[in-house]
């Protein structure tokens, strides 16, 4: 009883340190916000409920924010108040919320402006009433909104006259947004004058504008009806009304305002555009004939135009693309074509030094050089070296410290286009990419080994839509070679017998090709719902394994390529992620993640680099990184008094993971989640520990690996600070696969574990 007594005391302590009403000025009431109430009994409730929202969106000003009924954005004002500009107290003072009085609060205003809204959306005769309901310190706004009958569409009208723009606009009329039985609604007015501008753009009306289309509305039908007329204004101009074709087409590689005075006559004519550039040729004409999609003689449409200014951005060298259309003379309908684009500078270096966190949960600093060429062979190429650094250590985690540190070099070459034998033509508005790779690492784990790596790529990424990429590489070369490896970890391979430790320092040489899909439309900041999927699909040494007959299990070693032993395997991986907006400052996030990988021909396991792993801060954040699985297989089962914990990997992971966000307070953003998954070996392998007991438990995947997943929940906070977001995540045991008996655990705060983190886990 006491203690519950305490905990009583302490939340009205907090609840009276919060209170923002003992600030207010004497006779000032705080706004806590405003309410609409929809008085027709006509409308559905939902669509009620809708309107309501709406409408209320509209409401100005907005309340002080809140959470839990706390304001603490206000709570910063009034507490940190000073005369002083500079200083912490100050910055604590701008990151805060000014008080909203009631006496801010325009009541006939806002009223107005629900009514305006309502008569928009079909309800003529709307009328709206504001008061104000006190509370104490504090009073709210309630807004009564009496709606009247909405008006339907009955009938749409669209020109019928012989003159080319108006069989133009009438040809639309299939696909108008202007519905018979639908509510007016005057946004998809505005909304069809938007859509028939963007037809007849495609026409060849280049001079055309939504404001030449007005869509007269007779409300006086009876039934609370409306006719709609689609017309074109008497007064548009003749250049409006006429449609023009592409005359001559000049392109500046590398615009500058000197360049106005070279003449058009000096052009350089390469098939049908023209290069306009001095003696010092920056850029190869050839280079835009997959950029310049407009034609002369062609008539002009607005799909090829703003494909060709997306393409020029895409090329890479161009800092700024304007593009401007002039009339061949007053009384031709024909048009010159005018690009001008700004370079960057050519060659350009840069220093970065930023945090980050790995997959592996290790958090650490990384430092880079970078050298690069914009242009390197006039063609828009684009060349890259890169010097890098970083040390890593796993925070909140308990394997012994050992960091990792890593220095390299890695260079890439960049074409533009498709570098083929083969012609490939894309035509949409995005430019395709060959990309050839090469680069070399030396990976250092504290007191254990090192491995020399090396890797290498050639192929190519290309852009089907807005939200659809594809990325195909031909070859993937990769070669990892250990050294240096201590007698610490030599002993722990044989104390423990966990196959996962003599994996990670076994010589690596894969090279294959790989294929990946991208679906994203979360770059849609309007979306309630968005999706991203990823879906990659690698090879290794398939076909010159099968030539070469490779079987190890068979031959018992493995063949060789150039002297060096060769992986074999197939590996698939799938990420389908899933956003749900509850509201402006909040959302759900879910993720769904499945891996599959197959050893064969020249190999027994997936090599330790391509294996899966779960757990740590961006997976099962109640776990350490790689200390869940194989399937029930205890991860500590290995430890033998060994002061770091083994990595435990597999062939087949399956990880779900749902995240509740919102925002809180200034720069500070919480979160709820629930993580689950785990890691299973395609084909059991004999794991025993240092004295030859065989593991106990099932490390492969079957019908009953539901009853096998880890799980997690927990809680965090991120700290949006513009630049990066730095995230914290307690993540507390729920489901432990290898506890006999019940897998549940009972939620406690002791055995969670803590996460640190740059950026969202997903």
């Amino acid at each position: 009883m006491t203690k519950n007594l305490s905990y009583i005391l302490l939340f009205a302590i907090v609840l009276n340190a919060c209170s923002n009403t003992k600030y207010l000025p004497k006779g000032e009431k705080l706004y806590t916000g405003g309410q609409v109430k929809i008085v027709n009994k006509d409308i559905k409730k939902s669509d009620s409920k809708l309107l309501t929202t709406q409408l209320e969106a509209l409401l100005r000003p907005k309340p002080n924010s809140s959470f839990l009924g706390l304001r603490p954005s206000l709570y910063l004002w009034n507490i940190t108040q000073t005369t002083k500009t500079k200083g912490f107290r100050a910055w604590l003072h701008r990151k805060g919320q000014p008080p909203v009085f009631v006496s801010d609060v325009d009541l006939d205003k806002n009223s107005q402006i629900l009514a305006n809204r309502l008569q928009n959306l079909s309800y003529f005769q709307a009328q709206v009433t504001g008061d104000t309901i006190p509370k104490g310190r504090t009073a709210k706004a309630v807004y009564t909104a009496n709606t009247g009958p909405n008006y339907k569409i009955r009938k749409v009208v669209f020109p019928t006259g012989t003159e080319s723009i108006d069989t133009a606009i009438a040809g639309t009329a299939k696909e108008s947004l202007l519905k018979v039985g639908d509510n007016y609604d005057l946004d998809v007015i505005k909304n069809e004058r938007l859509r028939i501008d963007a037809r007849l753009k495609e026409k060849g009306f280049f001079y055309f504008a939504p404001e030449d289309i007005k869509v007269r509305v007779d409300s006086t039908i009876e039934g609370h009806q409306v006719d709609m007329f689609v017309k074109l204004k008497e007064e548009t101009p003749d250049k409006a009304r006429t449609i023009y074709t592409i005359n001559k087409i000049y392109v500046y590689p590398n615009y500058t305002l000197r360049d106005t005075a070279l003449k058009l006559d000096s052009a350089i004519s390469y098939r049908w555009y023209n290069i306009v550039q001095g003696k010092r040729q920056t850029v190869k004409p050839w280079v835009f004939k997959n950029t310049v999609l407009l034609h002369p003689g062609e008539v002009y449409n607005r799909t090829d135009h703003t494909k060709s200014l997306n393409r020029f951005v895409e090329l890479g060298p161009f800092k700024f693309v304007k593009n401007r259309f002039e009339d061949v003379s007053t009384d031709s309908p024909k048009l010159n074509v005018f690009y001008q684009l700004t370079q960057y500078p050519r060659k350009s270096i840069s220093f970065d030094l930023l945090g980050r966190t790995t997959s592996a949960s290790y958090n650490g600093i990384q430092a880079s050089v970078s050298w690069r060429n914009r242009n390197a062979f006039k063609g828009g190429e684009l060349l890259t070296v890169t010097a890098f650094g970083s040390t890593d250590g796993q925070v909140g985690q308990s394997n012994g410290g050992y960091a990792v540190s890593q220095v390299g070099l890695k260079t890439s070459l960049s074409w533009p286009r498709f570098v083929s034998p083969f012609r490939f033509k894309a035509d949409n508005a995005y430019i395709p990419r060959t990309i050839l790779s090469l680069g070399g690492s030396l990976i250092i784990r504290s007191q254990l080994y090192t491995l020399d790596s090396y890797n290498g790529a050639f192929g190519y990424q290309w852009k089907q839509s807005q939200y659809k990429t594809h990325g195909l590489n031909l070859l993937e070369v990769t070669y990892t070679h250990p050294r240096n490896v201590t007698a610490l970890y030599m002993d722990s391979i044989r104390n423990t017998g966990n196959p996962t430790l003599q994996h990670v320092i076994d010589p690596q040489f894969t090279w294959g090709p790989s294929y990946s899909y991208t679906y994203d439309n979360t770059v849609d900041t309007y979306r309630t719902n968005s999706i991203l999927y990823y879906g990659k699909i690698s090879l290794s040494n398939n076909l010159y394994g099968i030539l070469s007959g490779a079987d190890v299990k068979k031959d018992g070693e493995q063949k060789k390529f150039f002297g060096l032993p060769f992986d074999q395997y197939v590996k698939l991986e799938n990420e389908f992620r899933y956003f749900h907006k509850l509201g402006p400052n909040s959302k759900i996030a879910t993720r769904v993640f499945g891996g599959f990988g197959l050893a064969y021909g020249n190999s027994t396991n997936l090599p330790y680099t391509q294996q899966f792993y779960t757990g740590g801060a961006n997976s099962l954040r109640g776990f350490r990184a790689r200390s869940v699985g194989p399937g029930t297989i205890d991860p500590y089962y290995y430890v033998g008094g060994n002061s770091f914990l083994p990595d435990e990997s597999g062939d087949i992971k399956l990880e779900a993971n749902v995240e509740y966000r919102t925002k809180l307070f200034s720069i500070v953003n919480g979160a709820l989640f629930v993580d689950a998954g785990n890691v299973w070996n395609l084909n059991h392998q004999d794991l025993r520990d240092g004295q030859g007991n065989p593991a106990p438990g099932q490390d492969t995947f079957g019908k009953n690996f539901y009853k096998q997943l880890a799980g997690d929940i927990g809680f965090g906070l991120r700290f949006d600070v513009t630049v990066l977001i730095i995230r914290t995540d307690y993540g507390i045991p729920v489901l432990r696969p290898w506890q006999e008996g019940s897998n549940w655990v009972t939620p406690k705060l002791r055995n969670g574990i803590f996460n640190l983190a740059i950026g969202y886990p997903f």
